[in-house]
């Protein structure tokens, strides 16, 4: 499941990945910070973080780094400046970037997502930055995949744990 190495993404790794090969539109375009990105990721503290939010938070991998990745000044600035449908690619990029690590260190999608925030209402779709949450951990993110160790999950879910309690116990 977990490694204590970092494991580094270059650019020409994530396009010769097979959803990473879409977005080289994200890569070649010089207004996205797609290299400040994978900069960020490619820290051992945040994929570490990642596993984490997983494991102890029970909550999406990407929630255990979303503020910080989005308080990066060029991504805020990007995200902020940039129509939604435009910004949209970086955001789904990220993910991908995501999955590639963690598959990487051992996991494998759920095949769930799960939230990351509470999206506001919109006034007007032509408004660069309005797209964005209300509540939750992140201003940008909406939600993203959630993740379990290859090897299978570590810990119940406390629904898992309540489902127990309430069967009769058998003499």
């Amino acid at each position: 499941m977990s490694t204590t190495l970092t494991t580094v993404i270059t650019r020409n790794e994530f396009l010769q990945d097979r959803q990473g090969r879409t977005f080289a539109d994200v890569l070649n375009d010089p207004e996205q910070p797609f290299d400040q990105v994978l900069s960020f990721f490619n820290d051992e503290s945040r994929q570490r973080r990642l596993e984490e939010s997983e494991i102890h938070h029970d909550r999406p991998a990407l929630a255990g780094v979303v503020r910080e990745l989005e308080s990066q000044p060029a991504v805020d600035q990007f995200l902020a400046s940039k129509h939604p449908r435009y910004t949209k690619r970086l955001r789904q990029a990220v993910g991908v970037l995501v999955r590639i690590i963690l598959e990487r260190r051992g996991w494998q999608k759920t095949g769930k997502k799960g939230s990351l925030g509470v999206r506001a209402a919109l006034t007007s779709a032509s408004t660069p930055g309005a797209y964005h949450n209300t509540g939750g951990l992140a201003f940008w993110f909406l939600r993203a995949e959630r993740y379990e160790p290859a090897n299978g999950k570590q810990f119940r879910t406390v629904r898992q744990r309540h489902q127990e309690r309430k069967k009769p116990a058998s003499t």
